[in-house]
């Protein structure tokens, strides 16, 4: 899980989300898995603030792309 801390970190910075490796640890298990036919953007724990965010920065394929497909793919294993 170490390795997704540090890649997760300014990710949950940026949404707000504690960022420390056992908050994220926390929340990838807590959000686990990710059913198959919700998109990331539309799961249930995010804000709308947060949801929007995720969804520009894959729609405009951002900085922060790549950060987000790791956290989806985190969360559907």
């Amino acid at each position: 899980m170490e390795t997704f801390s540090h890649q997760f970190k300014e990710l949950f910075q940026q949404l707000g989300l504690a960022s420390d490796p056992i908050a994220i640890a926390a929340f990838i298990t807590r959000n686990t898995p990710l059913a198959t036919g919700i998109r990331l953007t539309d799961a249930p724990f995010w804000t709308a603030p947060q949801a929007q965010f995720l969804c520009e920065a894959v729609l405009h394929d951002a900085d922060w792309a790549a950060a987000v497909d790791a956290l989806d793919s985190a969360l559907r294993q």
